[in-house]
């Protein structure tokens, strides 16, 4: 039997995964990653290839391991990867300068295009549905100005997944789904648009080869195959972006559906005909879907799976031995004690992120709100609850923007990512926005649509919407509980005005902002 490899380079950490050509997951390897500061620039955020290279390399052998499974065993793979998150290399093919996804250096550089080139932010935008706030035009600004000799030896730029195939088969080109989310970059023509970068002072031949999802590239190169043990027969296809792909692995494949994917980062995404025109207010992101006719109306709600990690790591010691000595996950067992707290988590109301302002973005400082000293109601479960429910308001706002938008009603939700396996984040999220919410049967959906790209590039299935249909498999349905939504209806309201008063502090330098785009 023969198999398919999905590499998923995240915000957190880098995965192998191995499926079976009928989409059954066989194994999975998971290497976390971290991405810092740059000493001496502010709000930066470096990807370290070479570092992370070795993550992936130790990833596919162990995913293999863990199958035992043989690299030959391996018919095909492609990659995903966090959007955004950018490579430059020189001529020759070698790595220069790397970023990941919400790298925000360059606020000097975004306040120098808005205030010398007016109206050019609105102008990109409503061609590539991107704002300045993440995208790479800045960022290679910021390397002109701030390193120059570099700069000048730039030669191609790719994104996340984009370098790891590349590195597996000496091939550097993009798809329209990742490569979008530079917004160098047209929705309606799926190409780069190199005049944006001209038109600002930057090289604009730097841009390759753009391939639709599912375009085989090559094979696994011998050099990679020692480093991998993969096959040099194992073929390369080409890829995309972290949300589309896991979209595609949802079945989110039509026009109107609806998706959210519960990672690191939680998006809320409506597939959209790719002739829309994006808002005229740019306060939601759109891009290219992986379905060639198709783009994505957008919102992000930021570091909701990184908050919980964040969260585990530092109060969550007892149910981590707690977890141990049962053999279950922490966040199991931290979901059972929060399954006991009341709906709305006795008033608590976390500070993170806000609904999305693409626009103008930035968040308060991190917190939690009506806290009490009352340890039977203000604990690790009633803090946890509030955390779920906080994720899944925050989205329900995001979604809001997108009916407006796209003018749809929304009444399904399909509900993906590591969030998706907690049956308690599951059911909140129902209750919250009023909707169905299905979880499917392999909620590694991101990977899965990885795997169906590699599969499409083999001739297996016919294209992505084709895999999908035959491929995925529903688990579990969540009806709303309307009652409870109604408390949730009167929780987004007070969130929404005691995060207005949040972000005034950041605006008076009491407190410190969580994230703030570039340029703010």
């Amino acid at each position: 039997m023969q198999y398919l490899m999905a590499i998923d380079a995240g915000t957190g950490s880098i995965r192998a995964v191995i499926f079976d050509t009928l989409g059954n997951q066989i194994s999975v390897a998971q290497q976390e990653w971290t991405h810092l500061e740059e000493d001496g620039v502010p709000n930066s955020m470096n990807f370290d290839f070479d570092a992370n290279w070795l993550l992936t390399c130790k990833c596919i052998r162990e995913s293999l391991e863990a199958a035992n499974l043989r690299g030959e065993d391996i018919l095909a793979l492609s990659a995903t990867s966090m959007r955004e998150g950018i490579v430059l290399y020189d001529k020759e093919g070698r790595e220069l300068w790397a970023v990941a996804n919400v790298d925000a250096r360059a606020s000097d550089e975004v306040r120098y295009l808005k205030e010398n080139f007016v109206g050019i932010e609105e102008e990109f935008y409503s061609e590539s549905g991107q704002t300045f706030a993440l995208g790479a035009i800045p960022r290679i600004m910021w390397l002109k100005n701030n390193r120059p000799d570099m700069y000048e030896r730039v030669a191609k730029i790719s994104m996340i997944g984009d370098w790891i195939l590349y590195k597996l088969c000496k091939v550097i080109a993009t798809d329209p789904s990742n490569g979008g989310t530079t917004g160098i970059f047209s929705l309606k023509n799926r190409n780069w648009v190199s005049d944006m970068s001209k038109r600002v002072g930057l090289k604009d031949d730097i841009f390759g080869e753009v391939l639709e999802v599912g375009t085989l590239m090559g094979s696994v190169s011998k050099e990679a195959s020692l480093q991998t043990t993969l096959s040099t027969c194992t073929k390369v296809v080409m890829g995309g972006g972290d949300v589309q792909l896991g979209c595609a692995g949802l079945g989110v494949v039509d026009v109107g559906q609806v998706a959210i994917l519960g990672g690191s980062f939680w998006q809320q995404v409506v597939n959209i005909d790719k002739n829309t025109l994006p808002p005229s207010d740019m306060n939601i992101r759109v891009n290219p879907h992986v379905i060639s006719s198709q783009s994505q109306a957008e919102g992000i709600t930021f570091f909701s799976g990184l908050v919980m990690r964040w969260f585990r790591d530092a109060f969550c010691d007892m149910e981590k031995l707690e977890a141990k000595e049962r053999g279950v996950d922490v966040y199991a067992v931290l979901e059972e004690k929060a399954s006991k707290v009341p709906v709305g988590s006795y008033g608590i109301l976390p500070i993170f992120s806000d609904s999305m302002k693409y626009s103008k973005w930035y968040h308060a400082a991190p917190s939690f709100l009506n806290l009490s000293i009352n340890p039977s109601t203000c604990n690790r479960a009633s803090m946890f609850r509030s955390l779920q429910e906080n994720a899944a308001i925050v989205s329900s706002i995001n979604l809001d923007k997108i009916k407006e938008f796209a003018d749809i009603k929304i009444d399904e939700i399909v509900f993906a990512g590591g969030a998706s396996k907690g049956a308690l984040w599951s059911q909140i999220l129902a209750d919250v926005t009023g909707c169905s919410v299905k979880i499917p049967r392999v909620t590694e959906a991101t990977a899965l649509g990885g795997a169906m790209a590699a599969a499409v590039g083999v001739g297996i299935y016919k294209d992505i919407a084709d895999a999908a249909k035959k491929i995925v498999v529903w688990d579990k349905v969540y009806k709303p509980n309307l009652e409870n939504k109604k408390v949730y209806d009167e929780i987004k309201i007070k969130f929404e005005k005691a995060y207005e008063v949040q972000l005034k502090l950041v605006d008076d330098n009491i407190t410190t902002s969580m994230w703030k785009a570039p340029g703010l």
